[in-house]
């Protein structure tokens, strides 16, 4: 995913009201870019840990934490640009933006041009520090190639569909390590693992039929019950 050819980004967008948070995704994913959508800052936090976005666009107006101490917690193990979200224009929010951390500040409502502008702008300004993922992936005897959008495992090829394909990336950006279903689910499907159960259990069961020579003793893929996934190493 580029910016106009510029450059690889990955954006994480912390906004709890829906419909901003949809429309704020499908216009960056016009603009070329790739999106996750978080809707409290719990999620936005594991996505922090897990994805590891390029840009963060943070509302300050939470349910479950307030935006200046998700920029804080960030900023504790991160140098991510993060651009502030909020319906408050006060000089004193956006000086305390600014002070924690926050590279930019837009107020709502504002502009879809404006907001893909400053995105753009922002990425500019750190792309010397802006981590470009490897499209080519490896784990034990597999392989991803995600330009090509081919799995190998030894020399045998493994036909995956779009999901699927996108399900065993996240799981081989982080082998060895949990991945949560809430994490694949906003990832691959855009929505919360609650409405997205069915669909994340039926692609991680055809998942595995395509990797396993056993489905029912898995070697590649297990299974941490009540939270999520993990690449065995």
């Amino acid at each position: 995913m580029a910016v106009r050819g510029e450059l690889t980004v990955r954006i994480l967008v912390i906004e709890d009201d829906e419909a901003i948070g949809h429309l704020v995704r499908m216009a960056l994913e016009r603009d070329g870019q790739d999106v996750v959508h978080a809707m409290t800052a719990a999620e936005g936090l594991e996505f922090v840990d897990e994805w590891g976005p390029d840009v963060i666009i943070l509302d300050l107006m939470l349910p479950d934490m307030s935006g200046f101490d998700v920029a804080r917690r960030v900023r504790e193990d991160s140098d991510v640009p993060i651009v502030m979200l909020t319906a408050k224009g006060q000089d004193s929010d956006k000086v305390t933006g600014l002070d924690i951390g926050a590279d930019d500040y837009i107020v709502k409502p504002f502009s879809v041009s404006e907001l893909t502008a400053r995105i753009r702008a922002v990425a500019r300004r750190t792309r010397g520090e802006v981590r470009r993922p490897s499209t080519s992936l490896s784990h034990r005897d597999l392989a991803l190639d995600a330009d090509e959008r081919r799995v190998l495992r030894g020399s045998e090829e493994i036909a995956l569909t779009k999901r699927e394909f996108e399900v065993l990336r996240m799981l081989m950006q982080q082998a060895g390590k949990l991945v949560t279903r809430s994490a694949i689910a906003h990832a691959v499907w855009g929505r919360p693992a609650s409405s997205a159960k069915n669909l994340l259990d039926v692609h991680m069961s055809a998942l595995r039929k395509k990797l396993e020579d056993r489905p029912e003793a898995p070697v590649y893929i297990e299974t941490v019950r009540g939270e999520g996934f993990r690449l065995i190493d």
